[in-house]
């Protein structure tokens, strides 16, 4: 079973700051004036916090965890979120192993957890490389490229791509069996993308109209991917953030991490 983190920090930092609060401003006069009533400490030395009497170990602990518990909730839930590359989907932008970095308020402040948006501040772009929660089941993180805005219409034929009636240009760059390299042109945004050489072309080929507040995503790897061509559109309540850059490569525990990787993601 899938532990659910953000969850975990959202209790765990609530439950030491109500625990350390409790403690501030009812639990620790009562230790004082126990102190007092048996004597084991005067007056002077309560007031002088020489002799206070020790606290219990899970506010101890939560005086100790809360402050650090709750920087890492607001940095995780506003700011940036790291994430792993678990596929190859987005290949040849990101790799398997690949560590990345999410920015978390350019598509508005959104609720931990809930993901419930408390601030517009901007709107995915085609050509962004977006996290976001799988539609299916609304928690398992995902990640594609922006490709369709709401009211588009996309159609994919013949492992080519169309916007709005228009073809959307690439260029040949280099075979690499059993894949093609080309550079894919959208808008303001040039990336790259691989097609698997011999595959027939119907794989995920449709048309599709992208519903308001949604938006249409595919993976770099267009033959390998498995994104809107067959489960449909992202709903603006199930995006998480912007992919916008690399800070480590891992594969595996029997690797050693790398750095060569790290860099911005187009």
């Amino acid at each position: 079973m899938d532990i659910d983190f953000p969850l975990v920090l959202v209790v765990l930092t609530f439950a030491t700051g109500l625990i350390w609060l409790a403690d501030k401003l009812f639990l620790r006069e009562r230790r004082l004036a126990a102190a007092r009533a048996n004597g084991t400490a005067s007056e002077e030395a309560i007031e002088d916090e020489a002799e206070e009497p020790k606290e219990p170990y899970l506010v101890d602990l939560s005086r100790s965890f809360f402050p650090v518990l709750a920087i890492v909730l607001v940095l995780r839930s506003f700011l940036v979120e790291p994430f792993q590359i678990p596929s190859g989907s987005m290949l040849p932008t990101l790799e398997v192993g690949d560590f990345i970095l999410v920015n978390k308020y350019a598509y508005g402040l959104r609720l931990p957890v809930a993901g419930t948006k408390i601030l517009e501040v901007g709107d995915p772009e085609r050509g962004d490389v977006m996290v976001f929660r799988y539609p299916k089941d609304g928690e398992t993180n995902y990640i594609k490229r922006v490709i369709g805005m709401p009211g588009d219409r996309i159609r994919y034929r013949d492992k080519q791509l169309y916007i709005n009636g228009e073809k959307v240009e690439t260029r040949f760059v280099a075979r690499l069996p059993p894949v093609e390299l080309r550079r894919e042109d959208l808008g303001d945004v040039e990336h790259d993308i691989f097609l698997t050489m011999g595959r027939p072309g119907a794989s995920g080929e449709g048309e599709w109209v992208v519903p308001e507040d949604h938006y249409f995503v595919m993976g770099d790897n267009r033959d390998n991917s498995n994104d809107s061509r067959y489960w449909g559109t992202v709903p603006d309540e199930l995006v998480v953030g912007k992919a916008f850059g690399i800070w480590m490569h891992w594969k595996s525990l029997t690797s050693l991490p790398s750095f060569d990787r790290v860099g911005g993601i187009e």
